[in-house]
């Protein structure tokens, strides 16, 4: 008989939480085993589906975050899978296979896979596995400081605005031009690179888009807060006294 391909009544942790639902992907052959892994990625916040064929995953693997690969396929051989995969995109690869020998760890990894798990595996580990190979795939961006200039602050993470601690109401494109400017303090930023940062812009030589929002921004910061030198760019002022 058979034995599980993961042991799914290990007590699992808790869900995993984000703004979007994670899609899994899991290609596996046996609808037996397929079934419960589903309901249990499921349970645990993944968007989970599965395909029974490896024609299937090559076809659907551009929709998922991440794919459980088993490499024994009704119609093509796993490592084929990986192989087809790994060559036209980086979605995260985890082989799921009863194939346990050192040989088939090599094979699978040289193949494309960023993980390698045997069958039966406990649900727990699977989960753990999932979780380190997105987080070397997909990296969470550290969260960007709170700049402070004396009285003015500018938080980039609420987009919100403050001098002398009264919101500043600004538009979009004002807040990323002050931004960019506070965060590069006491440097000249030519108007090219300013274009490019805050429009990606990197063409435009005439115009008057910069000077027209930092106008703006000196009407509702007061005309101390950005200096221009003359024939080069913007820098950022300091505090009125």
């Amino acid at each position: 008989m058979n034995r599980p391909a993961a042991q799914l009544l290990d007590p699992p942790p808790a869900p995993h939480r984000g703004v979007r639902a994670l899609r899994v992907l899991l290609v596996e052959g046996d609808p037996g085993a397929a079934a419960p892994l589903l309901r249990a990625l499921t349970r645990q916040g993944y968007a989970a589906r599965g395909v029974a064929t490896g024609a299937a995953a090559l076809r659907d693997h551009p929709t998922a975050d991440l794919v459980l690969l088993d490499l024994d396929l009704p119609d093509l051989d796993g490592l084929e899978v990986c192989r087809g995969i790994r060559a036209v995109s980086d979605t995260p690869i985890i082989t799921v296979t009863a194939r346990g020998s050192e040989l088939d760890r090599v094979l699978g990894l040289q193949a494309g896979s960023d993980d390698y798990l045997v069958k039966p595996y406990g649900f727990r580990e699977l989960l753990a596995r999932m979780d380190a190979v997105l987080r070397r795939t997909h990296p969470r961006p550290s969260p960007r400081p709170v700049l402070t200039h004396g009285p003015l602050r500018i938080d980039p993470g609420t987009r919100l605005t403050t001098l002398h601690g009264t919101r500043i109401d600004l538009t979009r494109k004002e807040f990323d031009l002050l931004h960019l400017l506070a965060t590069h303090p006491g440097t000249v930023l030519p108007r090219p690179q300013i274009m490019a940062r805050v429009w990606s812009d990197t063409w435009s030589t005439r115009g008057r888009t910069v000077d027209t929002h930092v106008s703006t921004l000196r009407a509702k910061l007061g005309p101390t807060w950005i200096v221009t030198i003359r024939g080069i760019g913007f820098r950022l002022g300091h505090p009125a006294s």
